[in-house]
């Protein structure tokens, strides 16, 4: 039996019961799926030819940056408006190619905060269009990230997206507790190291709030983690706090799952595959990978451009001889696959890293 047993749409995006199906699945076998942010149609491909060749489940993901992106940079970006279209241009692309790489997508945006809620908001637009002419949202989940407010709007106001999510079986995560670093203009590389860390009490909170409201949730919790290649100050990863998380709340509601909570893990770039194991056994069902998949995707058009150097100074003309073509060499289809491939090939390492590979 694989994870694809228990979903009823088997390959392509997947929406609703078997987002909660997969994650459930993920829980019980103890693997995490790699959430790759991507930014284009190229970082799409890579992250699901590497998805498809390891037989794994995959999220793929955009930020709001990463949306503008795909909208374009000559787009203004005014009440958000390039975030808006090029989130749903992304997701429109995702869900005509993901079906043909074979494997389940869930597709997911990233970190919503408060100041980029009318960008959360202008996608919940485009999903309930969507589900009221197709029965489903066009994304499968999204993440709101309030952390850096107060822990009562944080969580008030999580509750009122999650409602507006929930009728249409639309997961959401969000974030308690600061992670720090930066990434994707969000810098917290100076916040005060106990804001780190997540406290029980607050995770329980969260799930009695949110569980009367709808099963489709996960929580980004902060135990040591850091955005970017760096930690600043003398921060550590502290995965077991995600075990006492677990242990609270389970001693609160009871019921037969000792580990009630869905966990995600931010900020992982640098950290061991033993630390990614430890929170993969306390409820960990996916890790957020960016930074190094932005590394990954340059290394192979870096080195293109290296050993290809005296092919790429001009149309014409190279050490073969002075009339002969480069076009062969200056394709952007020949040097961006080359980034594709150093990507696919560092996706493939996160899936084999998380006991993601072959789960299906």
């Amino acid at each position: 039996m694989g994870a694809q047993d228990v979903l009823t749409r088997k390959t392509g995006v997947i929406v609703g019961d078997d987002v909660l199906a997969l994650f459930k699945y993920a829980r019980e076998h103890k693997f995490a799926i790699p959430a790759v942010n991507v930014t284009s149609s190229s970082t799409v491909v890579a992250t699901l030819e590497a998805a498809r060749d390891a037989k794994s489940p995959i999220i793929l993901q955009m930020s709001q940056g990463g949306a503008a992106y795909f909208a374009g940079k000559g787009v203004a970006n005014g009440d958000q408006a390039a975030s808006i279209a090029g989130a749903v241009a992304g997701a429109h692309y995702i869900r005509s190619v993901a079906a043909s790489y074979g494997v389940p997508v869930v597709l997911h945006t990233d970190h919503c905060a408060k100041k980029l809620l009318p960008w959360l908001d202008g996608m919940l637009d485009a999903d309930e269009a969507h589900f009221k002419a197709t029965g489903e949202p066009l994304f499968s989940s999204h993440m709101i990230d309030l952390s850096e407010e107060t822990v009562e709007w944080n969580v008030e106001t999580t509750a009122k997206y999650l409602k507006r999510a929930a009728p249409m079986k639309q997961w959401l995560e969000m974030e308690i507790g600061i992670t720090g670093g930066e990434e994707d203009g969000v810098n917290n590389e100076d916040v005060d190291n106990a804001s780190l860390y997540t406290q029980p009490e607050d995770i329980l909170n969260i799930y009695n709030t949110l569980s009367p409201i709808s099963p489709y949730f996960s929580i980004a919790a902060g135990f040591g983690n850091v955005h970017g290649v760096y930690k600043p100050g003398n921060v550590k990863l502290h995965p077991e706090l995600l075990g006492k998380h677990q242990e609270h709340v389970h001693a609160a509601i009871g019921g037969d799952e000792a580990k009630p909570v869905y966990f995600v893990f931010h900020g992982g770039s640098g950290s061991s595959k033993q630390e990614y194991l430890d929170a993969i056994n306390h409820g960990v069902v996916k890790v957020n990978m960016d930074t190094d998949m932005q590394f990954a995707y340059m290394a192979g058009i870096r080195d293109y451009m290296l050993n290809k150097k005296d092919y790429l100074m001009t149309a014409v003309g190279n050490p073969d001889g002075d009339d002969k073509p480069n076009k062969k060499f200056f394709d952007p289809r020949v040097w961006v696959r080359e980034g594709e491939k150093t990507m696919a090939a560092r996706v493939t390492v996160a899936l084999q890293d998380f006991n993601c590979a072959n789960q299906l």
